[in-house]
């Protein structure tokens, strides 16, 4: 009777246990802010005092003598970080991946590079200021010495989206032997095309005279986001920058020596320079949504691909069906089952 009772109450207490599973232990999120010494006195007037929002896993302060390997990650145009955790949901998704050993504890830090202007694009501007400085340099070292990171490049890790996803690739190039490896979602920017050479906001900018104008158009303000980062002009008013085309009577006319300097710009044009910085990374990734509705993505992303391949880089670049936003989050999203598990295999854990 006893060792029946005893059964009884084991098989009790496992049903419990089954219809009220353990909490996903919990990370995190620290919000701080860096004063960008770099930053200070840009002339496009951007704020050098950038927060950061810094994701620490379960058990960061009750293991004071463990360190962590970063993932920095670049949002996209016209976000932010605070966007990336309370919008999209990067804290549960991060907390829910370590738990399912998608991939082990580590730390993620997201910078807002959110510009006046909808975004920096991760470049150096002698407008905006030296930002490609602030992300692969400052940033770097502040984290290093504010947070118990593994403070080695093979410990570093580098992944974004969109802008960010172009941002990735381009400091990859410019900045070698900084990450063990990088991994672009849906990056744009990688190489010209006509969707964007000029431009369809060309027009509504050009025309603009105040920063509220082309606040209201979404085209206009891409337009005046890129010729601040790639032909910037602090003393062209009233954007700070030379935009590439020209107003007619009737008509708008390019301007070919800008559009020069913006393809210069792109990774496409780059990676002839210094393709010795990419095979320093010990890997490679990209992927794209075959109906992203940024119409120069997929095919940018097929031409950067096959110009890694003519170089010998090794590489993974995968056309999946989706939009420029979908699939990219949530447990079913890429972030989870794809670029998690990339990092989780190529930086290092151990110290």
């Amino acid at each position: 009777m006893m060792r029946t009772s005893i059964v009884v109450l084991l098989l009790l207490t496992s049903l419990r246990l089954a219809a009220h599973p353990a909490p996903t232990p919990a990370g995190r999120v620290v919000v701080t802010y860096l004063d960008s010494k770099l930053l200070h006195g840009n002339p496009g007037g951007e704020n050098p005092r950038r927060r950061v929002s810094v994701y620490l896993p379960a058990g960061y302060d009750a293991q004071a003598q463990q360190r962590y390997p970063v993932l920095y990650y670049l949002h996209g145009f016209t976000w932010n970080d605070s966007l990336i955790f309370n919008q999209d949901g990067m804290k549960a998704l991060l907390d829910q991946a370590i738990a399912a050993k998608q991939i082990r504890p580590f730390i993620l830090v997201v910078p807002n590079e959110q510009t006046r202007f909808g975004g920096s694009w991760y470049v150096n501007s002698a407008t905006n200021g030296p930002w490609a400085d602030f992300t692969a340099r400052e940033l770097i070292a502040f984290i290093d010495k504010q947070f118990r990171t593994l403070a080695k490049p093979g410990s570093r890790g580098l992944a974004g989206h969109s802008m960010g996803g172009g941002g990735t690739l381009r400091l990859a190039l410019a900045y070698p032997g900084t990450w063990a490896a990088a991994y672009a979602l849906s990056p744009a920017f990688v190489g010209p095309h006509p969707s964007f050479l000029p431009g369809a906001g060309l027009p509504q900018a050009l025309r603009a005279t105040t920063s509220a104008e082309v606040q209201r158009s979404y085209p206009a303000l891409a337009t005046v986001s890129l010729a601040r980062a790639f032909s910037p002009n602090p003393q062209h008013t009233p954007f700070g920058a030379n935009l590439p085309g020209s107003l007619a009577a009737d008509s708008v006319a390019r301007r070919d020596a800008v559009l020069a300097r913006w393809v210069l710009a792109t990774p496409t044009y780059t990676l002839p320079i210094h393709p010795a910085s990419l095979r320093q990374l010990r890997a490679l990734a990209f992927d794209w949504g075959a109906q992203d509705e940024v119409q120069h993505i997929p095919s940018t992303c097929r031409n950067f691909s096959s110009l890694l391949t003519v170089y010998g880089i090794r590489h993974s670049a995968e056309e999946y069906e989706g939009t420029h936003g979908s699939r990219i989050m949530g447990p079913t999203g890429r972030l989870y089952q794809q670029v998690l598990p990339f990092f989780n295999k190529y930086l290092d854990f151990a110290p």
